[in-house]
């Protein structure tokens, strides 16, 4: 059966093998309270959807309209196979009365994108044997590269990396860091903890564009080849659903 935890997730958890994350736009702060209720409810009362899927959680945008997905699935195989494999058809089936269940409960969400990603470094946080503070805030930095390399997603990281590790003013309310590759490798996704909102706030209205100091390491990160946009979001852990 499904379990609801208040627990974060481990986002360095080397079971994971292909993690998905996909946005919602449900429109109003009560819409949103509605949508992540619809869907503790319509997961609750079924059976965990597959043995290979780890766990799924939802959090809150700081926008107040937007809801983040977060899925745990040990390959991508075995995500393909709850998606397209004949034998899969009747978990298929249980999926989609829960989204019926969900959108019969909040008419008109939006589902906006879903993306598919490899885990590939992680810093700071239990895993790493540091920080073991229950995250207040979970920031994504979402970045787009003007075409697949994933030589140059790999790169990137580790120019972030090596900024961070010479970073001279760290911000004290920075958690921890995990980036992901998308598997189309076009994108990098950082989701990153730390123990409040404020904290991310004054780190970003320090000096330096964004949230590292103004060094060279910094600059070569932002002004980087092929680097077409970045978005930062904040969000609230707000539903953890795993096997029971």
């Amino acid at each position: 059966m499904t379990r609801r935890t208040d627990s974060h997730p481990d986002l360095a958890d080397p079971r994971v093998g292909a993690p998905v994350f996909s946005t919602w736009r449900v429109g109003t702060p009560l819409r949103r309270r509605r949508a992540v209720e619809a869907v503790a409810r319509a997961w609750e009362r079924r059976p965990w959807p597959a043995g290979d899927l780890l766990g799924h959680h939802v959090y809150t945008g700081h926008d107040t309209s937007t809801l983040l997905h977060y899925s745990q699935w040990t390959s991508e195989q075995a995500y393909e196979r709850f998606l397209l494999h004949p034998s899969a058809a009747s978990l298929r089936a249980l999926r989609q009365e829960r989204v019926d269940e969900i959108d019969t409960a909040v008419p008109g969400i939006e589902r906006l994108a879903l993306g598919r990603y490899r885990h590939y470094r992680s810093g700071g946080g239990p895993a790493e044997g540091g920080d073991s503070r229950v995250p207040g805030c979970v920031v994504i930095v979402d970045i787009e590269f003007d075409g697949p390399d994933p030589d140059r997603q790999r790169a990137w990281v580790d120019a972030v990396f090596e900024a961070l590790e010479n970073e001279p003013a760290p911000h004290p309310g920075g958690i921890s860091a995990h980036f992901h590759l998308s598997t189309d490798g076009t994108r990098v996704l950082n989701y990153a903890e730390w123990d409040s909102a404020r904290s991310h706030i004054e780190a970003l209205a320090a000096p330096g564009d964004g949230i590292g100091s103004a060094t060279a390491l910094w600059e070569r990160v932002q002004t980087w080849p092929g680097l077409k946009s970045g978005t930062v979001s904040r969000y609230d852990h707000a539903l953890g659903l795993v096997p029971d």
